[in-house]
């Protein structure tokens, strides 16, 4: 019952601070051009800050109850790399700039001590690291922040992305019987689908680094303090790939708005195909429009459905975590 009050009050927050924060933003000329659409077509940006509101609210609602460290750890990381990214979103940092900072970000992980140094792995059973696992805390923080900023690269992909991903994780973790953490991560799934409703095509507000940092960063120190690491990663695994191929092509850590050659070209009508420029970065949206193009709308959808296959691929790897060999 907690866990669905909090939830709610998280939706709500950003259902209904969303409109008058596209407003302000819009009026202050906090805006940028949405590259997918015909002409020149301004969007409000960043909509993390609605994000933030009501992640927080949700999860002060629940450490007031429950007075867990893990919610606090959650609540501190989450509000740390919404930080960071807002820095991003007002100016453009380095490519160095979000890796580093989101690893400092995890920190309050550690000094809390709300992790366990047993990664668990299904039918293996688990693996003591107590020294590795340090900084596998620190890195799973910067992994899926940056992965989550990454994916971020059509109207309503994040945000429903993390509707998929963040609701597998909550029915993962009542699965392993982890209840109080699957009440933390509720709200996760239930403000990632309030921001969509504004996110989706045609988006009327992005959620720019702020909010695509704060999601991935929830989302990975979900996964620390709820013990499910690997669950955690095969769910993700769309948006893990992306980053992947991102990295692999480019060589190097960079900001994708610093890329030249852009991956994905318009055809006249004005769908979206996959450039036939060697030197453009590979990407999941490329290899996903090599087929043929597609329209934005139809390219989300896409990406939805690989999300949700990952996420029973997730089911399935919460079961098996019960069985030894």
């Amino acid at each position: 019952m907690l866990a669905a009050a909090s939830s709610v009050a998280g939706f709500v927050v950003v259902l209904v601070m969303t409109p008058p924060l596209i407003r302000f933003l819009v009026k202050r000329g906090m805006q940028v051009k949405d590259v997918n659409k015909k002409g020149n077509v301004m969007i409000a940006r960043p909509g993390g800050i609605s994000i933030i509101v009501g992640i927080a609210v949700s999860e002060i609602i629940l450490y007031a109850f429950l007075q867990l460290n893990e919610i606090l750890a959650i609540l501190i990381t989450t509000v740390a790399a919404f930080a960071i990214g807002y820095a991003d979103d007002r100016k453009v940092m380095g490519g160095w700039f979000k890796p580093v900072t989101l690893a400092v970000a995890a920190i309050p992980i550690i000094l809390l001590g709300t992790y366990d140094t047993d990664l668990a792995f299904p039918l293996f059973g688990t693996v003591q690291i107590p020294v590795l696992y340090l900084a596998l805390i620190v890195l799973v923080i910067s992994i899926t922040g940056n992965t989550i900023n990454s994916i971020d690269v059509l109207n309503g992909v994040a945000s429903g992305f993390m509707v998929i991903a963040s609701f597998t994780l909550t029915l993962c973790l009542i699965i392993v019987q982890n209840y109080e953490i699957a009440a933390a991560s509720l709200p996760l799934g239930f403000v990632s689908l309030a921001f969509y409703k504004y996110h989706k095509v045609p988006s009327r507000i992005f959620p720019g680094d702020s909010g695509a940092l704060a999601l991935g960063a929830m989302y990975g120190t979900l996964a620390i303090v709820g013990s499910v690491e690997v669950i955690a990663a095969v769910a993700l695994l769309p948006a893990v790939i992306n980053s992947f191929l991102f990295l692999s092509s480019v060589k190097r850590i960079v900001e994708h708005r610093q890329i030249k050659v852009r991956p994905v070209e318009h055809t006249e009508d004005f769908k979206l195909k996959a450039t036939e420029d060697r030197t453009a970065p590979v990407t999941l949206l490329r290899l996903i429009l090599a087929g043929r193009p597609l329209s934005e709308k139809h390219a989300c959808f896409a990406i939805f459905r690989l999300g949700i296959f990952s996420g029973i691929l997730a089911v399935i790897t919460a079961f098996m975590m019960e069985i030894k060999i």
